[in-house]
């Protein structure tokens, strides 16, 4: 990029929000696993929409491609530039304002940099109940959520955050930015414009601010910690939680046997809450609107059950908000804890919840047979079929020359996946890390109706080209 062409955008918003450095540059360019890392003259900051807007009508008219960027915490180099050093870095990190929060409309509206934790704490600080939950919730940013369509431990009950935006503000590749912050549960008056840029992943506009729907704060929650035997054991306690449950059931976790020793062993104060490590493990949370005592006794009625038919080999109930944080804290540091045993590769992906333990056991064949040695870190959300299948060296191994191997493993196991049906790409998004294989397992008909939107939208490709599709 020219001396001129970077002034001018420099120009767009206060100098002191826009970086240049190449010490400042590395937080932006550097994908945060560092499986990816680019190149890039500038970072800007804009502070409101009107920014926004004056960079891509100057983007347009230069032909200058704008990378998106929300909290940086994505893993699949969606919010990365390329090594040309001439596409410039948007972040959102300061539209960061709540505009309003309605709380006899149950909605908030706040703008796209506005950090996850925040919605969640200002929910909570109002008797209201934001439901999206993730392991980066206290850096992520709204926008990003959105952007990537995230979805998080409250899927099963209250939808991927697709479910939870009622109106959006973008700015589209031209400069012009669309007003659609509606918060009407029915509106049929054209098409449903938000839903192009949920999970667009930058590729057709920056969104700027949102319309989120909020919940009724539960007035009880309570949080059983489970032993079994097998994933099919797991699948039919999850049919009996339904059945006593319904929607009150608002989280299902499975967990294999590796990670929860890789986190007892490497986290601080986390304790197994059972008497030994069985071979599956299942994390299941009941929230009541009507009292503690109610979810107390809906989760027991479910365990007594599954005692009774043998579903479950072992169980340990909650009994106070801290112990309901420990049980949850186990789950949530499992990613944290496999980082410590070395290499390793990782699937985030999804198939029909009936044919998840089929799934599970063929994917164990393939590793058994190609890798025999290594060690299978499954866990995941079951009740909505999302497994993060991911598979750490073997004790002992060379990490590089594991990992050499990822490439042809990754082949097998969404090869696999796509013949039940499913998905490579459940919650964490497309980006650069799964492009190609979308494109060479899509359906023709849907890939190129996906490129006619984004040719319609963005009809120069400045909107992070490279991602997505």
């Amino acid at each position: 990029m020219n001396e001129g062409l970077r002034n001018q955008f420099i120009e767009l918003i206060d100098s002191k929000h826009v970086l240049t450095e190449q010490d400042d540059l590395t937080r932006y360019t550097h994908e945060n696993r560092g499986l990816y890392v680019g190149k890039t003259p500038l970072v800007l900051k804009p502070a409101s929409t009107k920014e926004v807007s004056d960079i891509l009508k100057l983007a347009s008219k230069t032909k200058t491609v704008v990378v998106p960027q929300g909290g940086h915490t994505g893993h699949v180099g969606g919010a990365v530039t390329d090594a040309s050093g001439t596409q410039i870095i948007v972040s959102m990190e300061r539209m960061n304002k709540v505009r309003e929060i309605d709380l006899r409309s149950n909605i908030i509206l706040c703008e796209a940099g506005t950090i996850l934790e925040t919605v969640q704490k200002l929910s909570e600080d109002n008797e209201r109940f934001f439901p999206l939950a993730l392991g980066s919730q206290g850096s992520c940013q709204i926008g990003g959520n959105i952007a990537t369509n995230a979805g998080g431990t409250g899927v099963l009950a209250y939808g991927n955050t697709r479910d939870l935006v009622m109106g959006l503000e973008v700015v589209l590749a031209s400069g012009e930015i669309w007003n659609g912050l509606r918060r009407l549960k029915k509106d049929n008056t054209g098409y449903d414009l938000k839903n192009l840029f949920i999970g667009s992943e930058g590729t057709l506009g920056i969104i700027t601010a949102a319309v989120l729907k909020l919940f009724p704060k539960p007035r009880g929650k309570s949080v059983a910690f489970c032993g079994l035997q097998s994933p099919q054991h797991a699948l039919e306690l999850l049919d009996k939680a339904s059945s006593y449950a319904g929607q009150s059931l608002t989280a299902f976790e499975l967990m294999a046997k590796n990670p929860l020793e890789f986190t007892l062993k490497h986290m601080e104060n986390i304790r197994n809450p059972l008497g030994r490590i069985y071979p599956w493990h299942v994390l299941l949370e009941v929230s009541s609107n009507r009292s503690q005592e109610d979810a107390d006794a809906t989760i027991q009625a479910i365990l007594e059950a599954s005692f009774k038919d043998k579903t479950i080999d072992d169980a340990a109930l909650s009994t106070s908000l801290s112990q309901v944080q420990d049980f949850w804290r186990i789950r949530e540091m499992m990613p944290i804890a496999q980082k410590h045993e070395g290499g390793s590769m990782k699937h985030d992906v999804s198939v029909p919840i009936h044919q998840v333990p089929e799934f599970l056991l063929r994917a164990s064949q393939i590793i058994e047979r190609e890798i025999p040695q290594a060690r299978l870190c499954t866990f995941g959300h079951l009740g909505d079929g999302n497994m993060h299948y991911n598979i750490s060296q073997p004790v002992g191994a060379n990490a590089d020359e594991f990992l050499k191997r990822q490439p042809e493993i990754n082949a097998m196991i969404h090869e696999l996946v796509i013949s039940m049906e499913g998905s490579v790409a459940a919650e964490h998004g497309v980006g650069q890390l799964k492009r190609d294989l979308i494109a060479n397992t899509k359906d023709r008909v849907e890939l190129e109706l996906m490129h006619s939107v984004k040719k319609t939208l963005d009809p120069d490709n400045i909107m992070n080209p490279g991602k997505k599709i």
